[in-house]
C-alpha cells in the first residue's frame, strides 16, 4: 500500500518565454492523505498552480517541461503514464474546480448536460448520468434542480456556478478534489457556504481536498495543514495555527502583516457639504426591481465602503451614478447638479471628475493597446488637459505613482500580473485628476500583500490629492481597514449605514451580524470561534 494518497517529491518545472527560461517550481515536496485538506498557500507566480496543474497533466509542453521529481498516486508515478492511463485518472479519481467557472463552464450547453457529460465520457450510461446530474445539483445546494438542469451558465450567479463546478468534479466520486482559489471572487457569506459545502461533501466521500489559496482566513477555516510557496519553492509548513502563531521565514510573516483587518480604524469625520447625493434612486429591468430607493451622501475626500452580497444593488449604484445605465428614477446630485438629468455633451464633461476602476483589469483593459496608449487615451478623448508633448512624461509619472517602473509604458496588459493590471487601471483613472473614483470590487482577486500595498496606495491617493472613493467591496477586512463610512446593501435596499466603528463594532441589523459572522480571520483560534457564532446564527 502508498503511505501516501498523493505525493509530490522533487518536482520541478520550467518554461521557456521569450525572455528565457522561467523556473516555476524548483524541488517541491508535499503529500496529500485520505480525508485530509492540504492548502498550498503563496501569491501569483509562487507556482501552487502549476504544481496542481502537474498532477492534472495541464501543463502545456512546450513550452512548460518537467524537469525532475515524480508525482505518486497511491504509488504510481503520474508522470510515467502513458496519456490513455492519465485520462482514466483524470476526472475519474483526480478532479478539479477552478477560480472563475465562468471560463470553465461551456456557454452554449445546459448545465446539466455538462455535468452528465463528465460521466459520460467516462463510459456512465446517459440515463444514469442524468440522475447523476440532478442528484448533485440539489446536493450541492441550487434550488430547483429540474429547472437548473435546462439553464445555461449565464442564469446562475456566480457562487451558484462555482456550486456547478463542485457539482462537476463530484460526478464520478474522486479520490483527490483539487480547489484552486474556489472562492477568491465570491462574496463572505457564500464564500463560507461554499467551504461548508467542501467540508461536509469531503466527510461524506472521505475524498483528499488540495486547497490552492493566497488567503490566510480560508486556510485558517478548513485546512488541516499547508505549504507556504515563494518563487517557486516550499519556504514554510504545518498546522493552520502554527504557521499563523510561530512562523519563522520572512516570507510567511509577511503574508501574515499583510492580512487586512488588524488596523486602526479610521476617526469619524466631522461633517461636511456633500460631493455626491444620492436621494430615491432607483433602476428597474421589467417587473423586477434591482434598486429601491437608495439614499446615501459621498463628502470629499473620503471612503464610503458599499458592503453586501451578490444581487443586493451594489454595483447598480455605481453604474447608475456614472451612467453606465439609465436610472428609473431619483437623483444623484454631483456638486448640487442631478447627473441622471444631464445630455451626454455634458455628461462626458462631468466623467472627468468622475472615473472608475473595474474588478476585473483583464477585460478593462484594451489587450492590443500599450500601457502607453491605455492611460493616454483619456487625453486624446479630453484635449485640453495636457498638450501631447507631455503625454510620455505625464504616463511615467501616473505608473511610478501607482508603484511601477516607468518603461512598463511600451508593455501590453498580458504581460503584467493582476495586481500589476490593476495598478495600471488606477493609473488610467487618475489620468485626468478625478475627484471621486468608484471602486467595484478592485482589490477582490489580489493576492494580500499586492492587496495591502493597493489599498495603502488609495489610502495615500486620498490623503495626499483628497480623491474621494466609492469602494463597492465584498472582503469586510478590507473595508475595516480604509473605509470611513460603510453602506449596507441587502436586496436592493440599504440596511444599515453608518460609520465603520459603528458598523464593525455594533451593528444593528440581524443582515450586517450575519456579514460581520461569516467573514474570515487568518487566525485559526478567532476562526473557530466565529465558525461558532455563524452556526449560532443559523441556528
Amino acid at each position: 500500500m502508498a503511505e501516501h494518497l498523493l505525493e509530490l517529491r522533487d518536482l520541478s518545472v520550467r518554461f521557456h518565454t521569450a525572455r528565457g527560461l522561467v523556473q516555476a517550481v524548483q524541488g517541491v515536496s508535499w503529500h496529500l492523505d485520505r480525508g485530509e485538506t492540504l492548502a498550498i498557500l503563496g501569491e501569483s507566480g509562487s507556482g501552487k498552480s502549476v504544481s496542481a496543474s502537474a498532477v492534472m497533466n495541464l501543463i502545456d509542453c512546450p513550452p512548460g517541461e518537467i524537469t525532475s521529481g515524480q508525482i505518486l498516486f497511491e504509488g504510481r508515478d503520474l508522470l510515467t503514464l502513458n496519456e490513455e492511463a492519465r485520462r482514466e485518472i483524470n476526472g475519474r479519481r483526480i478532479a478539479m474546480i477552478f477560480q472563475d467557472p465562468l471560463s470553465h463552464l461551456n456557454p452554449v450547453y445546459p448545465v446539466g448536460w455538462q455535468i452528465a457529460e463528465t460521466a459520460t465520457a467516462h463510459g456512465t450510461p446517459a440515463q444514469e448520468a442524468r440522475a447523476r446530474a440532478r442528484e448533485l445539483i440539489a446536493r450541492v445546494g441550487i434550488p430547483d434542480p429540474d429547472a437548473a438542469m435546462r439553464k445555461y451558465p449565464h442564469q446562475f450567479s456566480g457562487g451558484q456556478r462555482q456550486r456547478l463546478m463542485i457539482a462537476m468534479a463530484l460526478a464520478l466520486k474522486p479520490d483527490i478534489l483539487i480547489a484552486d482559489e474556489p472562492t477568491t471572487a465570491l462574496d463572505v457569506t457564500v464564500q463560507a457556504e461554499v467551504l461548508s459545502l467542501l467540508g461536509e461533501l469531503q466527510r461524506e466521500t472521505g475524498m483528499g481536498l488540495l486547497l490552492i489559496t493566497h488567503d490566510l482566513g480560508v486556510v485558517a477555516e478548513i485546512a488541516d495543514r499547508a505549504v507556504v510557496m515563494e518563487g517557486g519553492r516550499i519556504v514554510e509548513a504545518g498546522t493552520p495555527y502554527d504557521l499563523y502563531h510561530n512562523a519563522t521565514h520572512p516570507y510567511t510573516r509577511k503574508l501574515i502583516s499583510a492580512a487586512p483587518g488588524r488596523g486602526e480604524m479610521r476617526a469619524d469625520r466631522a461633517p461636511v457639504t456633500p460631493l455626491l447625493s444620492c436621494r430615491g434612486l432607483r433602476k428597474e429591468y421589467g417587473s423586477f426591481t434591482a434598486l429601491k430607493g437608495a439614499e446615501f451622501d459621498v463628502m470629499p475626500g473620503e471612503c464610503l465602503a458599499v458592503v453586501g452580497e451578490s444581487g443586493s444593488g451594489k454595483s447598480t449604484v455605481a453604474r447608475l451614478v456614472l451612467r453606465l445605465e439609465e436610472a428609473s428614477g431619483g437623483q444623484a446630485l454631483w456638486k448640487g447638479e442631478d447627473l441622471l438629468t444631464k445630455t451626454p455633451r455634458e455628461m462626458a464633461k462631468v466623467r472627468r471628475q468622475l472615473q472608475m476602476v473595474f474588478q476585473d483589469p483583464t477585460q478593462s483593459l484594451n489587450p492590443r493597446m500599450s500601457v502607453y496608449e491605455i492611460i493616454s487615451e483619456a487625453w486624446a478623448i479630453h484635449r485640453d488637459v495636457l498638450p501631447k508633448s507631455r503625454w510620455r512624461g505625464r504616463v511615467q509619472e501616473l505608473l511610478e505613482q501607482v508603484g511601477l517602473k516607468p518603461e512598463h509604458a511600451d508593455r501590453y496588459p498580458h504581460q503584467f500580473s493582476g495586481g500589476q493590471r490593476q495598478r495600471i487601471a488606477i493609473a488610467r483613472a487618475l489620468a485626468l485628476e478625478p475627484e471621486l473614483i468608484i471602486c467595484d470590487e478592485a482589490v477582490s482577486a489580489l493576492d494580500v500583500s499586492i492587496q495591502a500595498q493597493v489599498i495603502q496606495l488609495l489610502g495615500r491617493l486620498r490623503d495626499e490629492l483628497g480623491i474621494a472613493f466609492v469602494f463597492i467591496a465584498h472582503d469586510l477586512p478590507v473595508v475595516r481597514d480604509f473605509a470611513d463610512r460603510v453602506l449596507v446593501m441587502q436586496k436592493g435596499e440599504i440596511v444599515e449605514q453608518g460609520s465603520v466603528r459603528q458598523i464593525f463594532d455594533a451593528p444593528r441589523e440581524p443582515y450586517t451580524q450575519r456579514l460581520l459572522a461569516a467573514g474570515l480571520d487568518p487566525d485559526p483560534e478567532v476562526q473557530a470561534r466565529r465558525r461558532a457564532e455563524r452556526l449560532a446564527l443559523q441556528a
